[in-house]
C-alpha cells in the first residue's frame, strides 16, 4: 500500500487525471478510490494518466481547473500525451472577492532580520552594485572598454574556470603528437581556478554592466520602456549609483531616463553620472570623463555598510524557468508557502510570466483586494493573448520541447502549476511592465514567460531577491540580484548542482513537508540577503539582462 501511495499523486480531489512520481510500467494495476486502473501504455514520471473513460471532447482537470480536452475517447489507465490532449481553459468574468487565507506560523521568524544596505528612502539592498549603462546599443562598445579597465584591474573578475588553462593543455598535448583519440581522453579536470583579486571596494559588490541592443530604430513604445527598465534598477535597493553612455541622438533620451528615476523615487539622491558621446567629443575625453566618475562613485559607495534590517524589507521575485511535470507539486509550492511568510511578515512579492497564468485568471482575479484591480489584471491578460494570437501565438504555445517532454502537455497544465508559486495572500496590486511592483503583499507584474526577460522585469520592479524554479536545469542570473536556483526533482538537483542551490525533490522522495521546504529555502535566502552565503548564479557570474520589447514574447 505504501508503494502505490508513492508511485501516484491526485493534486486536486477535482482532478481526473493522475501524475506519476515514478515510471510506471505498461500493464501495472493501482488502487485508487477503490477502483482497480491498469495502465495501458508505460507512464514515465511526471506525466499523467486518466482514471475514468472519457468520450472525445471530455474536459480533463488539474490542480482542480480546467488544462485541456481530449482529441479522442479514452479508457481509464491511458497516458495522456500530445495526441489525445489539447489545450482548454475556462473563461473568466469579473467575481466576488475572496480574500480570506490561512496564514502560515511564522513564529520562527518573527524578530529575525538580515543584514543590508538601507537606502535613505526606506528599502533596503541585500548588495551593493554600482551601474554603468548605455541608453542605447551604440554605446556598447563604449561599455565593454569600461568594463575591460575596471572588473579585473578592482577585484570584480569572476571567480570561475575561464577555460583558457584547458586550451593550454590541449594545445600541448596536441604539439606533443597526441592522436585524435588521445585529445578527447585528455584529463582537463586538473586545470586550476583563477582566484578572484581582494577588491580595492570591499563594500562594493560589484560594477556590472548591462549592454542591450534597444534604445533607438524601434518603436517609442520600446524606448520609452526601456528608460522605465533602466530606471527601476538605479533606483533599485541594490544599486549604489549608476555611470550612463548616451550617444545623444537616440529615442531614449536622457530626459527621459531622469522623468522615469524621479516617478520611481521623487527624492532620488544616488550618484548618477550621464555622459553623452555627441557632447564629449572624442572617444578619449568621454571615456576619461566616465572612468573618473565611476572611479569616484565607486569610492563613494565604497563607505556604505550592511546593517540589521527587519524581513518585511525582503521583495521576493518568483520565476521559474526548465520546469517540468513536478514543478507544480514540489518547487512551485515550496515558493508559494514561502511566499505566504513573507506576506505574513510585512514583506513583498512578485508573481510575473502573464502567459503562465493563463487558465487560473478566475483565482487571481478574485484574490485580487478591490474590482478595480481585479479588472486591470483581467484587462492585462485579455490584451496580451490578444496581440499574441494576431500574430499566429496565443497563450496556448507557451510550453517549450523540454516542458512537455517532461509532463506539461498544454499551457493551462503548466499555468496551474506555474501560479502554486504565488501561495494563497490576496493580490495586493496588479502592474504593467516596466512599473515598479514592491508594494507589501503579493504584487502581480505583467511580463513574457520567457524566464530571463521576466526575470530582468521583476528586478526592475523591486525585487531584491529572485527564488527561481527548475525541473530540467536553467543557468541564468541576474547582475544586482541574486537568483536562487530551487529544483523540483533530486535527479536534477545531483545532476546541475553547480547552478542549482536549493532541492525541492525532497517532497516528491518523501523526505520532507512543503512548509518543512519553505522553511528551508526562507533561512537560505536571509544567509543571501545577508552576504554570508553566495548563490550559485552570482558565484558563476551569470549577468543575464534581456529587455522585453513590448511584442509577443512568451
Amino acid at each position: 500500500m505504501e508503494k502505490e501511495k508513492l508511485a501516484f499523486l491526485q493534486i486536486h480531489p477535482k482532478d481526473n487525471v493522475l501524475v506519476a512520481l515514478r515510471d510506471l510500467p505498461e500493464g501495472y494495476t493501482l488502487r485508487f478510490q477503490e477502483q482497480a486502473i491498469t495502465l495501458k501504455r508505460a507512464v514515465a514520471a511526471k506525466h499523467k494518466f486518466t482514471i475514468q473513460a472519457m468520450e472525445k471532447d471530455a474536459e480533463v482537470f488539474m490542480y482542480g481547473v480546467l488544462v485541456g480536452k481530449v482529441n479522442a475517447a479514452l479508457e481509464a489507465g491511458e497516458l495522456i500525451d500530445v495526441h489525445n490532449l489539447r489545450h482548454a481553459s475556462e473563461d473568466f468574468t469579473l467575481g466576488k472577492r475572496k480574500l480570506d487565507w490561512v496564514q502560515p506560523d511564522v513564529s520562527a521568524f518573527q524578530g529575525r532580520s538580515f543584514q543590508g544596505f538601507l537606502r535613505s528612502n526606506g528599502q533596503a539592498g541585500t548588495a551593493n552594485h554600482w551601474l554603468v549603462i548605455p541608453l542605447v546599443f551604440c554605446e556598447n562598445r563604449n561599455v565593454l572598454t569600461l568594463k575591460d579597465a575596471l572588473e579585473e584591474k578592482l577585484g570584480y573578475q569572476v571567480e570561475a574556470k575561464d577555460y583558457k588553462q584547458e586550451v593550454e593543455a590541449l594545445i600541448a598535448q596536441y604539439q606533443g603528437g597526441a592522436s585524435v583519440e588521445e585529445l578527447l581522453q585528455v584529463d582537463l579536470n586538473a586545470a586550476a581556478v583563477k582566484s578572484r583579486k581582494s577588491r580595492l571596494f570591499p563594500q562594493v559588490d560589484g560594477v556590472k554592466f548591462l549592454n542591450h541592443d534597444m534604445g533607438c530604430g524601434g518603436t517609442r513604445m520600446d524606448s520609452d520602456a526601456l528608460c522605465g527598465l533602466l530606471a527601476g534598477y538605479i533606483c533599485h535597493p541594490n544599486v549604489a549609483g549608476a555611470t550612463v553612455l548616451s550617444l545623444g541622438c537616440q529615442h531614449a533620451q536622457a530626459s527621459i531616463l531622469r522623468a522615469e528615476i524621479r516617478k520611481r523615487d521623487p527624492n532620488f539622491d544616488k550618484p548618477l553620472y550621464i555622459f553623452e558621446q555627441q557632447l564629449e567629443g572624442t572617444e578619449q575625453d568621454l571615456m576619461q570623463k566616465a572612468l573618473k566618475a565611476t572611479f569616484a562613485g565607486l569610492a563613494q559607495a565604497n563607505t556604505q555598510k550592511r546593517q540589521a534590517v527587519g524581513l518585511d524589507k525582503l521583495c521576493i521575485g518568483l520565476e521559474c524557468g526548465g520546469s517540468d511535470g513536478f514543478s507544480g507539486i514540489s518547487a512551485n509550492p515550496t515558493l508559494g508557502y514561502l511566499s505566504d511568510m513573507v506576506v505574513a511578515l510585512g514583506g513583498s512579492v512578485i508573481l510575473s510570466e502573464f502567459p503562465e497564468l493563463c487558465g487560473v485568471e478566475q483565482e487571481l482575479s478574485d484574490r485580487c483586494i478591490d474590482e478595480p484591480t481585479a479588472e486591470r489584471f483581467m484587462q492585462l491578460m485579455k490584451t496580451y493573448n490578444a496581440k499574441a494570437e494576431a500574430d499566429g501565438s496565443g497563450f496556448y504555445m507557451n510550453p517549450s520541447p523540454g516542458n512537455i517532454r517532461d509532463g506539461l502537455i498544454t499551457d493551462a497544465i503548466k499555468s496551474a502549476g506555474a501560479a502554486k508559486k504565488g501561495g494563497t495572500s490576496p493580490v495586493v496590486a496588479v502592474k504593467d511592465y516596466p512599473e515598479l511592483a514592491n508594494g507589501p503583499g503579493l504584487n502581480l507584474l505583467c511580463t513574457p514567460g520567457n524566464d530571463v526577460e521576466s526575470t530582468t522585469a521583476e528586478v526592475a520592479a523591486g525585487a531584491n531577491v529572485v527564488l527561481f524554479t527548475t525541473g530540467l536545469g536553467t543557468p541564468t542570473g541576474n547582475p544586482i540580484s541574486p537568483v536562487i536556483k530551487v529544483s523540483s526533482n533530486t535527479k536534477i538537483y545531483e545532476k546541475m548542482n553547480d547552478i542549482i542551490d536549493i532541492n525541492c525533490g525532497t517532497i516528491i522522495d518523501g523526505e520532507e513537508s512543503i512548509a518543512d521546504a519553505a522553511h528551508r529555502l526562507l533561512n537560505y535566502v536571509i544567509a543571501v540577503a545577508s552576504g554570508e552565503q553566495e548563490a550559485k548564479a552570482v558565484r558563476l557570474g551569470q549577468d543575464d539582462f534581456i529587455p522585453w520589447r513590448r511584442g509577443v514574447s512568451l
